[in-house]
């Protein structure tokens, strides 16, 4: 399928801009935090190994105690908070280790520029949201979706903008989003792939991302997302419902008066057959090696 040209206008581009450098800029500050786990691990302090994330409220004031000069891992565990604080034993032992002057110096200098990068993406963000206009509407209507928030929905539209006239079909914004259904040929038979080609990948990761998100939720992308992952695997899951996400995105936006509406989490139950029910379940225990014989219910 061919891939259609797109020059946006002025306002996109500028917008397009900044969220892929905010993109830019999170994938920078997750370096340098890559960095601080592997200099703690350094001096055998294993923050992470207890603390779900190292860098929140709790984390942090147990690094900055370190660049301070403490050492005691029963001080260094009282900054601990919620139900962190159920864990005390192990995180007195996870912060017993050889945190030396060499290691506080490079640990203030990397949460520095942590905190300094998290600032700037507080401005761009800031930014984005001024530069929205009148796309602030179409994000609130694709923020309905799930697995999408706010920030997601920017990203989308900054990427696709909010004219659906160059897609003809949901399929061709499916596709130059990296999430057409791959084909391979193995003996002249044709095989279904998880691959996505190639296209936008700054939306591809953004409609992926969602696709998992929304994979823990207990709506109908929800389960449609368990459904093709217990039987196909998580990657054809993310590709279908991401795909799924991309026909809703492009529905909203081809008609500005459409509404998203959940068909639910039991959707597929409802609408399976009963009989042919009866038969999958019939089949899987005489998988199990079963002799199976139905009386009807009273």
């Amino acid at each position: 399928m061919l891939r259609p040209s797109f020059v946006p206008p002025p306002a996109i581009r500028q917008l397009r801009d900044l969220t892929r450098y905010r993109v830019d800029l999170l994938a920078v500050r997750t370096a340098e935090k890559q960095r601080v786990d592997k200099l703690l691990e350094d001096a055998l302090i294993k923050l992470s190994v207890v603390v779900s994330d190292p860098f929140g409220v709790s984390g942090r004031a147990i690094m900055a105690a370190l660049i301070a000069g403490e050492r005691d891992p029963a001080v260094l565990a009282e900054p601990a908070r919620g139900r962190l604080r159920a864990k005390t034993d192990r995180l007195i032992e996870a912060l017993t280790g050889r945190f030396t002057e060499h290691h506080a110096f490079l640990l203030s200098q990397m949460l520095a520029r942590i905190d300094g990068i998290s600032a700037d993406i507080a401005t761009v963000q800031e930014r984005i949201e001024a530069q929205l206009g009148e796309l602030a509407p179409a994000v609130g209507r694709l923020d309905a979706i799930p697995g999408l928030g706010p920030i997601a929905a920017q990203m989308i539209l900054a990427e696709i903008g909010t004219d659906m006239g160059r897609f003809p079909t949901p399929a061709h914004l499916s596709s130059w989003a990296r999430f057409a259904p791959g084909v391979s040929g193995s003996a002249g038979r044709k095989k279904g792939n998880a691959g996505t080609g190639n296209g936008n990948r700054y939306l591809a990761r953004v409609v992926g991302e969602a696709a998992v998100s929304a994979g823990r939720t207990d709506t109908f992308l929800g389960e449609r997302y368990r459904r093709i992952a217990r039987r196909r695997g998580k990657k054809r899951a993310i590709v279908a419902v991401g795909r799924s996400i991309l026909v809703i995105i492009w529905a909203l936006l081809s008609d500005t008066d459409a509404q998203f509406v959940d068909l639910g989490a039991d959707y597929y139950a409802n609408r399976t057959n009963p009989e042919r029910r009866a038969r999958h379940h019939i089949r899987e225990l005489q998988a199990l090696g079963y002799t199976v014989t139905l009386n009807p219910a009273a």
